[in-house]
């Protein structure tokens, strides 16, 4: 079954860091890309952090987050990860894990309609 689980949420006060991880139940690369999103209460979700699989793994950031966040992946673990840090109060939402099937690269997998394949999230709370 093709599944996507992320772990490591929780809360911090500003400032502070948190590790994403996202467990894939397929190898990594058999994606075009990975990406992570978010969706803070009342607000629309949004593409944070996209690598592309390939040589290059090339990397794609919302402006937002960019010297902030970092994505990579390992794929001797089948995981993809987030490094948020330097966090901020409008950083709390709920993170999803994102999956594309199709050959997409760069920026388009920052638009979840470009993703296939979800996780049902993990839960990021910054305190002021």
């Amino acid at each position: 079954q093709e599944q996507l689980v992320e772990s490591g949420g929780g809360s911090v006060q500003a400032g502070g860091s948190l590790r994403l991880s996202c467990a894939s139940s397929k190898f990594p690369d058999s994606y075009y890309c990975m990406a992570w999103f978010r969706q803070a209460p009342g607000k629309e979700r949004e593409g944070v952090a996209a690598i592309d699989s390939g040589i290059d793994y090339s990397t794609s950031y919302q402006d937002s987050v960019k010297g902030r966040f970092t994505i990579s992946k390992d794929i001797t673990k089948n995981t993809l990860y987030l490094q948020m840090d330097s966090l901020e109060p409008e950083d709390t939402a709920m993170y999803y894990c994102a999956a594309a099937r199709g050959p997409r690269r760069g920026d388009w997998c920052l638009y979840d309609g470009s993703m296939d394949v979800w996780g049902k999230g993990t839960l990021v709370t910054i305190s002021a």
